[in-house]
């Protein structure tokens, strides 16, 4: 592959050599166009709202409290992680003990009945994760 000198545009980009428009104009004329109108930058003016304040305004009309504007601390966020990935381990370990003991049962009652201890003791410790999470943001 030729190489290319500094400031030189390639001929493939359609431009001839013999070209009377400066340099300048001709790179001007390969890149892209805007693709949205010059006045949307004032779009506050106008009166359009963008999506997070549409929301915004959704949640006040169904009573929602709007989310804080404080944001948690980096020791609270890594300790929701810790939360996190402590009960996705444990989901992790009770579903593996789980599809073992269903592999060993046949009888169709026992079945539901380890699919239903199964189910309440992940809610459990879904419950407890939550929990946790919100004892941790309420600090």
């Amino acid at each position: 592959m030729p190489r290319r000198r500094p400031g030189v545009i390639p001929l493939e980009c359609g431009l001839a050599r013999g070209d009377d428009a400066s340099l300048w104009q001709k790179v001007a004329a390969l890149r892209p166009r805007r693709c949205y109108p010059p006045g949307m930058a004032d779009d506050k003016k106008s009166g359009m709202k963008s999506a997070y304040e549409l929301a915004l305004e959704r949640m006040d009309s169904q009573g929602i409290e709007r989310p804080r504007g404080e944001a948690l601390g980096e020791e609270v966020k890594r300790e929701m992680a810790e939360v996190r990935q402590r009960a996705e381990a444990k989901i992790a370990e009770l579903e593996i003990l789980h599809r073992d003991r269903l592999k060993r049962l046949a009888d169709p009652t026992a079945r539901e009945a380890e699919e239903e201890d199964y189910r309440r003791e992940r809610r459990q410790i879904e419950a407890d994760r939550e929990s946790k999470l919100d004892a941790l943001r309420a600090r």
